[in-house]
């Protein structure tokens, strides 16, 4: 099981704003292109940054090629839609790891 993870720190300034499209609009869209089995979305509960909230969106993918085939094929596309509409509002890093037990 591969789970690719993107950390994000959204200005609260339009935090509720973002959560409500990521849930309705942008991890449905990740999902959607079948490369997926599942995603979580949490919130850092201790952020010490007052004028950003942390969040961790985990999506779970059976293989590494379904991981690549995302990257490669579908990401571009949602990446830009996500850098459009936030443009200088986030910051964030991406990690890919191994499920492991």
């Amino acid at each position: 099981m591969i789970l690719y993870n993107v950390t994000v720190q959204i200005d609260k300034d339009i935090e509720a704003e973002w959560l409500e499209w990521m849930k309705s609009k942008h991890i449905p869209d990740v999902i959607s292109t079948g490369q997926f089995l599942e995603s979580r979305i949490s919130r850092l509960l201790n952020d010490p940054d007052e004028e950003v909230s942390t969040y961790v969106i985990q999506y779970h993918a059976e293989s590494l090629a379904h991981y690549d085939r995302y990257i490669n094929e579908f990401a571009p596309a949602l990446r830009d839609e996500f850098n459009n509409r936030y443009k200088d509002k986030f910051v964030l890093f991406r990690t890919v790891m191994e499920v492991v037990g």
